[in-house]
């Protein structure tokens, strides 16, 4: 991980009540998500999309927000906190060149990709690594910025979300994105 990342100020930003404007997270993973779940969120930045999905998961869920800015997961951190989410959040900070989930191997029933997959050198280890943490019919939704993501990188995206075992099941619309909602076989 590290090939084009967001730099962690950017970070407030993503974070503003205005983004809700574009994208609304309740509304947009709420369809995807019941209690109980186990969720992985690699690059959560400051927790956009992680606060409410710890609180779709509910009391017995979990939500792993996979970073590897020190100063993104120490915000997310606070912000968990503030929002007495702590028992349903484990933010952790990546080590180079991996997610650093090895210990959730067939453990996750859903995986939120949302304009992370683009910051990668390869796409092929992230979507291997997400597989093997995947628990059979596990969902990914996997989403890219339209302006940053050519439609060729987007479609390279998906074959290497195919080879390590994600079948496409939808291409929903998301404002200003570029969508797949996949499973893994």
């Amino acid at each position: 991980m590290g090939h084009r990342v967001c730099p962690w100020w950017l970070g407030y930003f993503l974070i503003s009540p205005l983004r809700r404007l574009q994208v609304n997270p309740a509304s947009l993973l709420s369809p995807f998500i019941r209690e109980g779940m186990t969720v992985l969120e690699p690059g959560p930045g400051m927790g956009f999309f992680t606060i409410p999905l710890a609180t779709l998961v509910g009391p017995n869920g979990r939500v792993v927000a996979v970073d590897i800015q020190p100063k993104m997961i120490r915000k997310l951190k606070r912000r968990v906190v503030k929002a007495g989410l702590v028992p349903r959040v484990e933010a952790r900070l990546a080590p180079a060149g991996s997610m650093g989930i090895s210990d959730l191997r067939g453990a996750v029933d859903f995986i939120l990709a949302f304009a992370v997959v683009h910051e990668m050198p390869s796409a092929g280890p992230f979507f291997a690594e997400a597989s093997t943490a995947c628990r059979p019919d596990a969902r990914l939704l996997l989403v890219e910025p339209a302006g940053h993501v050519k439609d060729e990188e987007f479609e390279a995206e998906l074959r290497d979300a195919a080879q390590a075992g994600f079948k496409l099941l939808e291409r929903p619309h998301i404002r200003s994105s570029q969508a797949a909602l996949l499973q893994k076989s």
